[in-house]
């Protein structure tokens, strides 16, 4: 006789899945960076959060390490749409037709989350604790540039000067996106600094040159 357990449908919730779980941080994100907004960080607590987001504070804190730590969805939209264009960048062709053509800040369905990303990249210069989530985030992003590079230039990814220009074009990254997020300037001029800013700091105009 088959076991009544193992052939019953298991009750009460279904288990989560890592799509809804990233689905659930993006969501408490936008409502983060919402209060931060009007509010400022310092007068913004987790519990401000987690009442906005419709969630229990202890589901807030099983989701972030820290209030500031909420925004890491949206700032990881941003650093996830310069990795795609850079790994889309076709062999033999340059780089900054390819950014022109391809780049999107926030790519896919986040696009929407533009305003938000940049606005919280704006409140880094302000908040330190704002500021080592977007370092870390850059920090966390190197050894996928690394694994990048090394596979365009036939080199292993923990060679130093692999890793010194995933290093640089790292910290390009960053910097054009500083600049553009506290003066205001254009995607389309976010797109020609960093090509720029690539070529003057060490990354081949075109692949494999």
């Amino acid at each position: 006789m088959p076991d009544q357990d193992a052939t019953t449908t298991r009750r009460g919730r279904p288990p989560v899945t890592e799509r809804d779980r990233g689905a659930q941080r993006l969501a408490i994100s936008r409502v983060a960076v919402r209060l931060f907004r009007e509010h400022g960080v310092t007068r913004t607590s987790g519990a401000d959060i987690a009442r906005a987001a419709g969630i229990s504070e202890r589901t807030l804190w099983r989701l972030f390490r820290t209030k500031e730590s909420c925004v890491e969805p949206l700032l990881t939209a941003s650093i996830d749409g310069f990795r795609e264009v850079l790994r889309s960048w076709p062999p033999g062709g340059e780089l900054a037709p390819h950014l022109r053509d391809a780049y999107t800040f926030v790519p896919g369905p986040q696009r929407e989350d533009t305003d938000a990303v940049l606005a919280v990249v704006r409140m880094t210069h302000d908040s330190p604790a704002l500021r080592a989530v977007w370092l870390v985030l850059q920090e966390q992003a190197e050894p996928t540039l690394a694994e990048m590079l090394a596979a365009r230039l036939g080199r292993t990814p923990d060679e130093p000067a692999v890793r010194l220009l995933a290093a640089s074009v790292n910290a390009a990254f960053r910097v054009v996106t500083d600049e553009v997020a506290a003066s205001g300037h254009t995607l389309t001029e976010h797109r020609e600094r960093l090509a720029e800013a690539l070529r003057t700091g060490g990354w081949p105009v075109r692949p494999g040159a």
